[in-house]
């Protein structure tokens, strides 16, 4: 029935739109508010029924998947405690929260949780595994990134000198001097979870002789990690500028390391590996000296080492059993070039080797191979040695015929394990190995 508040008393609108009022509170209510969530500096307990309503109503929100018997989740637990409060003061909050990823394992298997405890961060809704630092003082540090403006300006010598102090270690520094801010904010946006950025409106001579740079208007990139600094003068549209980021995100020679890589992956240049037996060896140290020299004459290529001490497993993809140390060009997939003639730089002048690869490789005197697996017998040999492997024969022959003989008088089969004591078995074996961290990304 249609009811015309012109034929109704006083009273009686009163009450009709008090009707009204109640049923679309009714309606609307347990839509909105099927979750709510206080931001009061507290870790979040997130569980499956609430998980997606948690991250869609944050635009920066950090969660930790645990399971109750990790050891390094029990202590990881306090420092996320200590700096959630710290987080949710921000102008833009970022949230802290944990997921029991024993219990709610399908959130696990959502998010490929193989170790624990993985750490994402969900920007905006889309995930990334977090990588940085666990104490809490740095890991502060290092998400206020996620919640700082894109482009940050600043008005004094000094506070250049306090950005790039707060700012940290952990990702490259832009400063624009004499730089209009929207000429860069773009860019900034763009990049914003790999580095800082910001515009100096007002410094002093100073300050130019400090960061390295000796006209404006200029770009200057600091990477803190490396001490390795850049100046760029121009031109300043969009392409050329972008090119200077994306070659200053890595230091000129780059580890090679899990993160490294994923970097590397993303950059569009083919890389110059060079693969060394320690890289804490003086040669090798004298060696990426020559290396970040010439990756400042070929910014069109990035130069990276490993060594088969730290790396081996990833180095052994590169026929290692050339003499070390030795280069090759490397599209990150599965194909890398060799250079004829260059296939070492082992010698005295490392120096000219390394230019004589560089200029064969842009002559196209090269060979193509692809990356292969380690050998069998390298892998033996990095756990046994061949009196070990002896012993380990001869024990093994011993058991196979004690077994056979005592099945031979039984009379009876062989006991077999029902499914269930094979499937336990098989998820034990994948309970520890899901315990296990990978290099650099899981403790447990």
């Amino acid at each position: 029935m249609h009811l015309d508040p012109k034929m109704m008393s006083h009273n009686n609108v009163i009450t009709y739109f008090a009707v009204l009022t109640i049923h679309v509170l009714f309606f609307i209510t347990p839509i909105s508010c099927a979750h709510s969530f206080s931001v009061d500096g507290k870790v979040l307990e997130l569980q499956e029924s609430n998980f997606d309503s948690a991250i869609s109503s944050f635009d920066h929100i950090l969660v930790d998947f645990y399971a109750p018997w990790c050891g390094h989740c029990k202590r990881l637990s306090p420092e996320l405690d200590a700096a959630a409060p710290i987080l949710a003061t921000l102008k833009d909050p970022i949230m802290i929260a944990k997921v029991n990823a024993d219990k709610f394992n399908r959130l696990a298997k959502k998010y490929d949780v193989d170790g624990y405890p993985t750490i994402m961060l969900f920007n905006h809704g889309i995930p990334m595994e977090y990588r940085g630092p666990r104490k809490s003082d740095l890991l502060v540090r290092y998400l206020r990134k996620y919640a700082a403006s894109d482009v940050t300006l600043l008005d004094s010598d000094s506070a250049v000198s306090n950005f790039v102090e707060e700012v940290g270690t952990f990702f490259p520094i832009y400063i624009g001097f004499g730089l209009n801010n929207s000429t860069i904010e773009k860019i900034a946006v763009k990049y914003k979870k790999n580095a800082w950025f910001s515009v100096a409106k007002d410094f002093s001579d100073d300050a130019m002789v400090s960061y390295g740079f000796d006209k404006v208007p200029a770009l200057v990139s600091l990477n803190p990690s490396y001490n390795e600094r850049s100046a760029f003068y121009g031109p300043f549209e969009e392409k050329f500028l972008e090119d200077f980021v994306k070659q200053n995100l890595l230091p000129l020679a780059v580890p090679v390391s899990h993160d490294t890589l994923k970097l590397m992956k993303a950059d569009g240049r083919k890389m110059v590996l060079t693969i060394v037996e320690d890289e804490n060896e003086e040669r090798s140290k004298e060696l990426i000296k020559l290396l970040k020299a010439a990756a400042f004459e070929n910014r069109d290529l990035i130069f990276g080492y490993v060594s088969i001490k730290h790396m081996e497993e990833f180095a052994e993809k590169f026929d290692i059993e050339t003499k070390l140390p030795k280069m090759i060009i490397w599209d990150k997939n599965d194909e890398y070039l060799s250079v004829v003639g260059s296939e070492s730089i082992d010698g005295e002048d490392q120096a000219t080797l390394i230019t004589k690869f560089i200029e064969g490789y842009r002559d196209g005197r090269t060979i193509k191979k692809r990356i292969s697996g380690p050998s069998l017998m390298r892998a033996m040999n990095k756990t046994f040695n061949l009196r070990m492997v002896l012993i380990f024969v001869f024990v093994m022959a011993v058991m196979i015929l004690v077994q056979l003989f005592f099945s031979k008088g039984s009379g009876e089969y062989q006991r077999v394990q029902t499914q269930n004591h094979a499937t336990h078995a098989s998820s034990s074996v994948k309970e520890v190995e899901s315990k296990e961290y990978k290099s650099a990304e899981k403790e447990d």
